[in-house]
């Protein structure tokens, strides 16, 4: 991309929140997590952005980046902080069972899977990287991961992340990810994959 169409990339804060859980549930809307969480696109497409919000609010403590009008997005979680904690956990419960409804079980099928298959050691967390579909292919999504990596350079850490759509890998190595794992969630749910990129 020539310099000049370089995005701006800015910190997301919490008058972002709703344009940010909209848009992540618009990218996400036929991933096959999500899908497998909520298998009905409608109840899906009304659920994802109270999800996506929830998410935003667990990642306070790391850190959230955004397209300067909120095309891309990524939740980032520090070293040592990949894991929600059960005070968050407690924290969040009625929301929680207001949200996944019935679907909870999927739901914590997903997440106490993507836990028991985090790495050892630190690192950084790209938890959440989204770009909306009507802006996908303009380099958005890209730019936004970018720029957290290069934020996080000095820290001397690798990036961790895992996705459960093959047909991003190929754009995760471009960025200098690699998978070290490949594993499949209990109960009929999606496989992941887990990429690794280095000390740069």
């Amino acid at each position: 991309m020539p310099e000049r169409d370089i995005p701006t990339i800015r910190v997301a804060d919490t008058a972002d929140r709703t344009a940010i859980a909209a848009m992540l549930a618009r990218a996400f809307a036929e991933d096959p997590a999500t899908s497998f969480i909520f298998p009905d696109p409608e109840q899906r497409a009304k659920r994802l952005p109270r999800m996506f919000a929830l998410l935003f609010d667990e990642d306070a403590h790391g850190m959230r980046l955004m397209t300067e009008s909120g095309e891309a997005a990524t939740l980032w979680r520090g070293p040592g902080r990949n894991r929600t904690s059960w005070l968050d956990l407690l924290l969040h419960a009625l929301p929680l069972v207001g949200l996944f409804g019935t679907a909870l079980g999927r739901a914590l099928a997903v997440s106490n899977a993507i836990d028991a298959h985090f790495p050892a050691g630190d690192y950084w967390y790209l938890h959440i990287a989204g770009c909306d579909p009507a802006s996908q292919g303009k380099g958005l999504g890209g730019a936004t991961i970018r720029s957290g990596l290069e934020r996080v350079a000095g820290s001397g850490l690798p990036t961790y992340l895992e996705t459960p759509s093959e047909k991003y890998i190929g754009f995760y190595r471009g960025l200098g990810f690699e998978v070290i794992g490949e594993w499949t969630v209990p109960k009929g749910g999606p496989r992941f994959w887990s990429m690794m990129r280095p000390v740069p």
